[in-house]
């Protein structure tokens, strides 16, 4: 019987195009660990160097630009920086809630052992850092602005821990990632209960009632993502128009989204092999010209069998990882960062305002986190990740710190006054950029490089 011929690798790979070379470079960049990182970083700088050239007044301007939108009767005019902060952060805070989501179902949050060391890390790496700010701002006009050093940028955070490769454990990488995530609840929390002011009961009512429809269609088993967007863009806007904060909608309406499977794992096999036995019947497409309409059918059963063996929420946040890291941190960055100070900068570094908030995200990020690892495990609340030294704690302790996105995003929340939000600036971007630096330096003496593999056949000894 003659036997088939073996199915090479090259044969399973399509074939390289023109546009394939020409984007080649721009994918190995976006793949990258330090990728998103990296661009977060280069549009702070720009940020900052253009909040210093002749031109800031330009991008003043542009950023003071009125859009409106208009739903129905409704009508939303806001400034193009306004609908940066709430419409484009709206994105990434459903990104996050996404995130949560999936860690509380199966990831490092899906028990109680296993949610217990970051969570208690995470608290004191909040109350630390809120505690110092209060206590040399009590009694200053800055003094709304404690929960600023609380947050913690997990871009940046874990940007800079990918910097060590091999050298960081792999339990340090998913303390440090699970700690951001509880400190994202903590800050949500926060903007939702502390910095929301003036509710409209009205307009807060018809984006619970969206919230509730989006939960319905979950229930009904509703599985394609654009109900979904419809019901989440008009209950983002109505909490807009209510006072309270539009991101907190755009993370409530990610736990709505469906994270369960319509067929299991051995459902999908025997599936997918009826219809490759289907694909084989109507004979396989020979080239790579269009399929004929028996072969599309079957490649859309196929697609349809895909989508059923994977849950909506990890197919939106993977669709959404690339826009929020690649566009809509960078754009929030472009809009907030740029520092434009008025007066001996000196003094504004020496003022409460700014020490405060550099004072939080250093030391007090690391105290907490580091003091409140300690606690847990002394009290037996959770055990130190397998392979994790205290100095490791210690590192990724103060690259909690780098409070950069999220601080940003309170400052502006925080402070109505000009001066103040410009102030908050310099202190987070000076607070961070010691953290981060500290942080690399702690981690780089506490950790080793990987020892590599003896050669085969040579001896271990």
């Amino acid at each position: 019987m003659h036997e088939p011929e073996p199915i090479s690798s090259t044969s399973l790979a399509p074939t390289e195009r023109p546009i394939d070379v020409l984007l080649k470079p721009l994918m190995t960049f976006a793949k990258h660990k330090l990728a998103g990182a990296g661009l977060l970083l280069f549009a702070t700088v720009f940020a900052l160097g253009w909040a210093s050239s002749p031109w800031h007044d330009t991008l003043h301007h542009l950023l003071e630009t009125e859009l409106a939108v208009s739903l129905g009767p409704a009508r939303f005019a806001k400034s193009l920086h306004h609908w940066i902060n709430d419409g484009l952060m709206g994105v990434f805070f459903f990104l996050v809630g996404l995130e949560i989501k999936r860690e509380l179902l199966v990831g490092e949050l899906s028990s109680v052992r296993k949610a217990a060391l970051p969570a208690v890390a995470a608290v004191g790496g909040m109350l630390v850092p809120a505690g110092i700010f209060a206590a040399l701002n009590v009694g200053t006009p800055s003094a709304d602005g404690w929960g600023i050093p609380m947050a913690t940028d997990i871009a940046f955070a874990l940007g800079i821990l990918a910097v060590l490769g091999d050298r960081v454990p792999l339990g340090l990488k998913v303390f440090l990632t699970a700690l951001a995530i509880v400190d994202d609840i903590g800050a949500v929390l926060v903007i939702a209960v502390f910095y929301t002011t003036d509710i409209s009961m009205i307009s807060l009512g018809i984006g619970v009632g969206c919230l509730v429809l989006s939960v319905g269609l979950n229930v009904i088993g509703t599985r394609d993502p654009v109900p979904f967007f419809i019901v989440g863009t008009c209950a983002v806007l109505a909490f807009l128009d209510s006072g309270v904060h539009a991101t907190i909608a755009a993370l409530l309406m990610a736990f709505t989204i469906p994270a369960r499977t319509r067929i299991d794992g051995p459902g999908f096999v025997k599936r997918m092999e009826h219809l490759l036995g289907k694909l084989s019947a109507t004979g396989l497409p020979c080239d790579t010209k269009m399929n004929t309409n028996a072969q599309q059918h079957v490649f859309e059963k196929m697609n349809l069998a895909i989508d059923e063996a994977s849950a909506p929420l990890q197919r939106i946040e993977h669709a959404l990882v690339g826009p929020v890291t690649f566009v809509v941190l960078p754009v929030f960055a472009l809009a907030n960062a740029g520092v434009t100070i008025e007066g001996d900068l000196g003094e504004t570094i020496g003022s409460p305002l700014v020490l405060g908030v550099m004072a939080g995200l250093l030391v007090g990020k690391t105290v907490g986190v580091a003091g409140a690892t300690w606690l847990a495990v002394k009290l037996k609340l959770a055990d130190l990740p397998r392979g994790v030294t205290w100095g490791q704690v210690v590192g990724a302790g103060m690259l909690a710190g780098v409070g950069f996105t999220m601080a940003l995003f309170i400052a502006q929340l925080a402070f109505s006054d000009a001066a103040l939000g410009e102030a908050a600036k310099v202190g987070i971007l000076f607070g961070s950029t010691l953290a981060a630096v500290g942080g690399l330096v702690v981690l780089r003496f506490s950790t080793r490089a990987p020892t590599p593999a003896p050669a085969e056949g040579s001896d271990p000894a």
